[in-house]
């Protein structure tokens, strides 16, 4: 018979009570509670947290606090990440990041879900669905991503978007819910806000 655990990872209906997800989330906390309540100053310390609570990390990344997850040993990073301010990720399933993905302040990651009906939902059962975030992607502040979704690489998701289905790659998309708005071309790549140009960027290096 599988654990409360195995089929949450799994994806299957479950219930959260259990003493060993009980104990798995309290030490999240605990060592989350010293992330967030470092100086400033302290980014290595900062960084052995997460390198030893999450699933997966590189040696180039960098998570503003405060930072919450339920678990943590279900986030997975891709090189040189970055997420601002308040990010909150429900790890129950898999969340698999990308290289070079950057995340606004007050960006919400859920692979938790829970019945409609209430008599199972009071019963306590839940469930999880993986996210996975490809490469070059970069997700605007108080974005919601739900259980279950794809955003393809280099794709850009607009600031208070709600992700509700999957989001194919090289485009731009917006709103609630989440839609397509237009495809990322070649010509993006001279201008940085609407009609404002980049300078020449040989002559530019801090650029």
């Amino acid at each position: 018979m599988k654990t409360s655990k195995e089929k949450m990872i799994a994806g299957e209906i479950y219930q959260a009570m259990g003493r060993e997800l009980f104990d798995e989330r309290q030490y999240a906390k605990e060592q989350l509670h010293i992330f967030n309540n470092l100086e400033p100053s302290k980014v290595k310390g900062r960084n052995q947290i997460i390198k030893k609570l999450f699933g997966k990390t590189t040696n180039l990344f960098f998570i503003e606090p405060p930072f919450r997850c339920d678990y943590g040993y279900n986030i997975f990073l891709g090189d040189n990440f970055y997420a601002n301010f308040n990010l909150t990720i429900l790890d129950c399933a898999p969340v698999t990041i990308g290289a070079n993905v950057m995340i606004g302040p007050n960006v919400s990651i859920f692979t938790a879900g829970h019945p409609v009906h209430p008599e199972p939902r009071v019963a306590g059962w839940e469930f999880a669905k993986p996210v996975t975030i490809e490469d070059n992607v970069w997700i605007g502040g108080h974005t919601v991503i739900n259980p279950g979704v794809t955003i393809g690489k280099n794709t850009v998701i607009g600031s208070g978007s709600i992700v509700t289905k999957d989001i194919p790659e090289n485009v731009i998309a917006v709103g609630n819910p989440c839609r397509v708005i237009r495809s990322i071309t070649d010509s993006d790549k001279h201008y940085y806000y609407k009609n404002e140009k980049f300078p020449n960027l040989e002559d530019e290096q801090e650029i």
